[in-house]
């Protein structure tokens, strides 16, 4: 099992193209760890941002009457992805990781595989 910072910090190093991490609790809309980001993207802004995003799809879930989880949610931009991945174990309840990664440097579909291991890992 993972700390929270070394969790962080594997994501961090170890997804390609990836530039910013957050754990985040959806039900306050805080980060509990942020690793990355920079003077111009301030990851606890958007792990805050990202919370509604959260909310609002687990809503519309509840209003369709899906029955089904949410296992990540993917926001594309023109230079980068934002993927928000449900944590599902132990303690993850309410819980997300937030990673962005730089379009050009990444694979996203690697980065969604190595982001589902290190959520399976972390031990909150």
């Amino acid at each position: 099992m993972a700390t929270t910072e070394t969790a962080l910090k594997e994501a961090l190093t170890s997804i390609e193209g990836a530039t910013g991490v957050a754990l985040v609790d959806y039900t306050s809309g805080m980060a509990l760890g942020t690793m990355g980001g920079s003077k111009t993207f301030d990851l606890n802004v958007a792990a805050a941002g990202n919370t509604d995003v959260v909310r609002a799809k687990m809503r519309t879930m509840e209003h369709l009457g899906l029955k089904g989880e949410i296992e990540d949610i993917l926001i594309t931009l023109s230079s980068q992805y934002h993927l928000i991945r449900m944590m599902k174990g132990r303690g993850g309840n309410g819980l997300f990781l937030y990673l962005v990664l730089d379009m050009n440097r990444s694979n996203l579909a690697m980065a969604r595989h190595q982001l589902k291991r290190i959520e399976a890992e972390i031990e909150v």
